[in-house]
């Protein structure tokens, strides 16, 4: 049997150290885990998933506050961290001797972490040049391999990893979010090229079109638009594959939001038509998705009677989702998202007073909203009362919403929508200059 990659594997060359090999030889998993996050770039967040100790227990033993006797814990950071059961005193375990091929070490160049730490520096670089590559190569490898002949292979790795993501940006920047997604799927790409069962194959077909998308909708976010469309067409070409019309019918509906927050509203309408046919009559999360997109795209075209039709829609759909179907994730549509969807199409067609309760039912649902969502259901507040006339209220809330993200936050999107209301607002307008400013940081 072959083992799935560890999230949190100690590259070779760290697992040679001298300070290692004494922490080891100590059963010093506080050092240990303090070297990993050194020397390694490890997060605690992901040796707390890794080996299952809460990701506050691993800060508190990374600061020599506590230790591991257990053996069962032991196991556990063995395992997760990718150690030979003999460094720590303990058996071979059972992955040391199965280790999957696209885990395995044959030189500098093909060490997963290298690899990861090399993605990650082309990533901070910037989304140009080297990163931009990076991820088209990425893109481009997997579009390959999903022409050829699949893999058996454990898939419960990957499917447990395509869920974490799909919890969203947790306050993290998406930039951060970018780099590990983009490192894990090249971790996960080999096993595409894997001779594998019709049945497995349909799996990875479907973890990868999970994962792709996924990789657009951080793209999307963040303003690179033109390689947001060509990972959600991979995306589409894996659930295909997979045969899963309601992935397929998720992905054109994730897809069709890149043309709508980037002006081609028509184009955005067509995507999300033909993700509403592929989802079918059966409520579903991707069918509100649809709908939700569709809406909004209608709206920005002035088509305000399709648009009204489509909110009908959603608002009916929306009362039948099943928990599962209403989950809080990128998969799901939760009711906050229906309401963030909701807010902008109001907003759109000038149905102001609608919209300022949905605004609000927005922020109420979700106890910590995130920075891109706040600012994102900020500026729709600041278009609406701008429509009312109130526009130097509008000015002060658009600069204080986008001001006040961190740099990260402000690009893509909400650029997009703040610098949409600032061109509509009279040049002599009272506090529009903080809006300019704000607007000008990232220009």
């Amino acid at each position: 049997m072959d083992y799935p990659m560890s999230p949190a594997a100690l590259p070779a060359s760290l697992l040679a150290d001298r300070r290692m090999a004494a922490a080891l030889t100590r059963r010093d998993i506080g050092a240990v885990f303090q070297l990993a996050h050194d020397e390694a770039g490890i997060s605690f967040n992901r040796l707390s998933e890794a080996t299952a100790i809460k990701a506050e227990r691993v800060g508190k033993l990374a600061r020599g506050d506590g230790t591991v006797t257990t053996l069962q814990s032991l196991e556990k950071v063995c395992d997760g961290l990718r150690i030979p059961g003999s460094d720590l005193g303990l058996a071979a375990r059972p992955w040391e001797s199965s280790t999957p091929a696209y885990q395995r070490s044959d030189g500098d160049g093909d060490d997963p972490m290298k690899r990861r730490d090399v993605l990650r520096g082309a990533l901070a670089a910037g989304l140009a040049g080297s990163g931009l590559a990076a991820l088209t190569t990425t893109r481009h490898d997997i579009d390959a391999a999903l022409a050829a002949d699949a893999t058996t292979a454990d898939l419960g790795y990957w499917e447990s990893t395509a869920e974490r993501y799909g919890y969203g940006y947790h306050g993290q920047a998406p930039a951060d979010v970018l780099s590990d997604l983009l490192a894990d799927v090249d971790g996960m790409k080999p096993l595409l090229a894997l001779p594998q069962s019709v049945k497995s194959r349909t799996q990875m077909c479907h973890v990868t079109g999970q994962m792709a998308g996924m990789v657009a909708i951080v793209l999307h976010d963040l303003g690179q638009h033109r390689e947001a469309h060509g990972w959600f067409h991979t995306a589409a070409r894996a659930a295909e594959e997979s045969g899963d019309r309601l992935l397929h019918s998720w992905v054109l509906g994730r897809e069709a939001m890149v043309p709508l927050n980037y002006g081609a509203p028509q184009a955005a309408a067509k995507l999300a038509e033909k993700a509403r046919h592929l989802a079918g009559k059966q409520p579903s999360a991707a069918a509100a998705l649809a709908s939700a997109v569709a809406s909004r795209a209608y709206a920005i075209g002035g088509h305000t009677d399709k648009a009204l039709t489509f909110v009908a829609d959603v608002e009916t759909m929306s009362e039948r989702l099943t928990p599962q179907q209403q989950a809080d994730t990128w998969f799901g549509y939760p009711e906050q998202k229906h309401h963030v969807h909701l807010s902008q199409a109001l907003t759109l067609l000038g149905e102001t007073g609608r919209a300022y309760e949905t605004q609000a039912r927005a922020l109420e649902l979700s106890r910590a909203p995130s920075l891109m969502t706040r600012a994102l259901i900020a500026i729709d507040e600041a278009t609406c009362r701008a429509h009312d006339g109130d526009r130097e209220q509008a000015a002060r809330l658009a600069a204080q919403a986008y001001g006040e993200l961190p740099d990260s936050y402000r690009t893509g999107l909400t650029r997009t929508r703040a610098l949409a209301l600032f061109r509509t607002l009279p040049r002599q307008t009272h506090g529009i200059d903080q809006l300019a400013d704000a607007l000008a940081m990232t220009g």
